[in-house]
């Protein structure tokens, strides 16, 4: 039929999804910053001004470590 024929191996390479790569610290990470970030808003709501600020600027932190662990390893793997 020409050039509209498709071979099927090439349409199910095609379409295949790719395996991701998982790294178990990130959802590690994911929870720390969501522990953080609750523990500031209650410190927040009760008044303790000084430590809820502490905590929100942890919860910075916890979050760029977060955010470089998922960079770090789509680098790693070649998926970024």
């Amino acid at each position: 039929m020409g050039s509209r024929d498709v071979d099927t191996a090439q349409l199910q390479e095609l379409f295949e999804p790719e395996k991701s790569v998982k790294n178990p610290f990130v959802p590690l990470g994911a929870l720390a910053t969501a522990g953080v970030l609750t523990a500031g808003l209650v410190s927040f709501r009760n008044g303790n001004y000084q430590l809820s600020q502490k905590l929100m600027r942890a919860r910075v932190v916890t979050q760029a470590g977060t955010v470089a662990l998922m960079l770090g390893t789509a680098l790693y793997y070649g998926k970024f």
